[in-house]
């Protein structure tokens, strides 16, 4: 049926954005828990914020290229959804369907986190809260401006001919840098999904809005430059970050490659 609801599609962001957290946050908790070995063997922080960077954008490559993201085109991220939407890649109803799917799947992916036991309580279970030097409006505009870099780079990679099939790849660097560079300010979420499921099972909620705010902002300045730069020439496609030619569901609508 043509209206039927795809339930696989949700079904996939929902696991996909679970693997995200369950795995992406432990690293988090492994590079900077009480107790880890890690901490002992990198005492640099700075260094150990890039290794986390590029292991959590790592770890959304993976989603990317399994067999989850040949699925639902693997998002999971809301702001990442809501970009496609408005760039009129995905219907209204599918756009309600991922995201609370990612919510949901955020909430399960960190629920197994718990067994990190002391470690994982030491950091939150990976839970971003604004730096100790920050004030919420600094975490704020931190978590803008990796959100910016974030819609900004999707979508050239995306509207790129060239650089498209390796999109997933620009994950783990750019979250190296952004890791490195804004941790301490915000935790560097970008991410509203990947906010809720930590602060939800470790019910820590400092500047829990921040987190909400400041990727739809980041989002909307990010298509923005996008749309009204020469950037513009970078056309989004399909809704997928890959496996474009894929659309089991019929959901998808991909313009002839250029």
């Amino acid at each position: 049926m043509k209206n039927a609801i795809p339930w696989g599609l949700y079904l996939s962001e929902l696991i996909g954005t679970a693997l995200l957290l369950l795995f992406g946050l432990s690293f988090v908790i492994l590079d900077f828990g009480k107790g880890s070995f890690v901490v002992k063997a990198i005492p640099d922080a700075g260094l150990r914020r890039l290794i986390t960077g590029f292991l959590f954008g790592s770890t959304g490559a993976a989603i990317a290229y399994s067999r989850v993201g040949k699925v639902s085109g693997a998002h999971i991220n809301p702001v990442v959804t809501l970009a496609f939407h408005i760039k009129k890649k995905l219907s209204t109803r599918d756009t309600a369907g991922y995201i609370v799917a990612q919510f949901a799947g955020a909430v399960i992916g960190c629920i197994p986190l718990l067994l990190w036991g002391a470690a994982g309580k030491s950091v939150g279970f990976g839970s971003t809260t604004p730096g100790n030097d920050y004030t919420v409006w600094e975490a704020m505009l931190g978590e803008i401006i990796t959100t910016i870099g974030l819609i900004v780079g999707l979508f050239v990679f995306l509207g790129h001919r060239k650089l498209r099939k390796y999109t997933p790849l620009l994950f783990p660097f750019l979250y190296a840098v952004m890791v490195y560079l804004e941790a301490p300010v915000s935790g560097t979420s970008t991410n509203p999904a990947r906010s809720f499921g930590p602060s939800v099972v470790a019910g820590i909620w400092t500047g829990w809005w921040i987190y909400f705010v400041g990727p739809l902002i980041g989002m909307a300045v990010g298509l923005a430059i996008h749309k009204f730069s020469w950037l513009k020439r970078f056309e989004v496609e399909v809704a997928k970050v890959y496996h474009f030619d894929h659309d089991r569901y019929g959901v998808f609508k991909a313009k002839q490659h250029r």
